[in-house]
């Protein structure tokens, strides 16, 4: 950690909102368009394999991820380009997120692929979380991408303890089966209520 702001935490800030920054700039016109699709395609891409991986360095190493946490940052790109999004859902998990999905009539495809997700280790974290993100892409369902990129670093960095990792997944696991209740500062498009009204999409 540094006193410059440039710590970890306003490197992983600065990264995010550029990541919504490319889902804003969808909504304009003229060039800046072609180039947020542009850079979103690559990192979709790189979900193809290494030699494909490489197209998604010259967007995300820009930010200067700590080697320690270079995995993370690279996932959490991809997955936003699988389901780009403003930043709607503050405080939202990957388990919250899941359980709208459940709420609004999703309820078994939810907690399989949440059960999944908890059971697997650093190595097949990726392709379960491609899955869970196409799932809230058909339901448009928003997670706070913020704290996506906190909790994978635990989750994939060896810097930090079995127990850490595991702290992480009883968060998401608890935010999951909790009684419902609006996130702080979440947009309540994709509430549950919501979620159940509208047919989802792909």
């Amino acid at each position: 950690m540094t006193s410059d702001g440039n710590s970890y935490f306003d490197r992983r800030r600065r990264f995010v909102q550029a990541l919504y920054g490319l889902n804003a700039a969808l909504s304009q016109e003229g060039p800046a368009v072609a180039k947020a699709r542009q850079k979103l395609a690559k990192l979709r891409r790189s979900f193809s394999g290494p030699q494909r991986e490489v197209e998604a360095y010259s967007i995300v190493f820009p930010f200067d991820p700590p080697a320690a946490e270079q995995r993370a940052w690279l996932l959490v790109a991809g997955l936003f380009a699988l389901h780009p999004q403003p930043p709607t859902a503050r405080w939202r998990s990957v388990g919250g997120a899941m359980q709208v999905l459940a709420a609004g009539g999703r309820g078994d495809p939810a907690r399989r692929r949440l059960e999944q997700l908890l059971s697997v280790g650093g190595r097949d974290l990726p392709h379960y979380l491609r899955q869970v993100m196409t799932l809230l892409r058909s339901a448009e369902i928003t997670l706070d991408f913020h704290m996506l990129l906190d909790d994978l670093v635990v989750l994939l960095s060896h810097e930090f303890t079995a127990d850490a990792a595991h702290t992480v997944r009883l968060r998401w696991a608890r935010d999951f089966y909790r009684p419902q209740r609006p996130a702080r500062g979440t947009d309540q498009s994709d509430t549950p209520a919501a979620a159940s009204a509208e047919p989802a999409t792909a």
